[in-house]
């Protein structure tokens, strides 16, 4: 996908992302639910496309990941090619605002987990954000 230079109203349109935090923490000022803005509601979306199961959600029972259900699995070099691959295709499918441009999945031997490092652009930005977390059986 070429990149196209935004500029001025695009530009802050581009960048105006909110969400309400997961925590459903209260803001004191306004007494209403804290919200989350731009790129940490863009982290916080992919965080949540990727550790939701499928049929999770009600009348959309594709959206999501099957990730939950390959932790389940021997944990090994296939696995973890199955999860990265899972982890990309679920992000192009659910999450339009970004591009993914490096993804690491690293096993925990000891603690039967596996920690992912994902890099990704946001579309029409030229910066490079990060979300590291952990996978983990429930």
């Amino acid at each position: 996908m070429p990149y196209i230079p935004l500029k001025g109203s695009d530009f802050i349109k581009s960048r105006s992302f909110k969400d309400i935090s997961v925590g459903l923490f209260r803001n004191y000022f306004t007494a209403d639910v804290s919200e989350v803005k731009d790129a940490e509601a863009i982290k916080q979306s992919i965080k949540n496309i990727v550790l939701t199961n499928p049929s999770e959600k009600l009348f959309n029972p594709n959206f999501g990941s099957s990730v939950g259900q390959l932790l389940f699995e021997q944990l090994d070099p296939f696995l973890m090619d199955s999860i990265q691959s899972e982890i990309l295709n679920t992000i192009r499918n659910y999450e339009k605002r970004v591009i993914v441009t490096n993804i690491l999945c690293i096993p925990d031997y000891d603690t039967n987990s596996i920690s992912v490092d994902l890099e990704y652009q946001i579309v029409g930005l030229p910066t490079i954000e990060s979300i590291q977390f952990v996978l983990q059986r429930p």
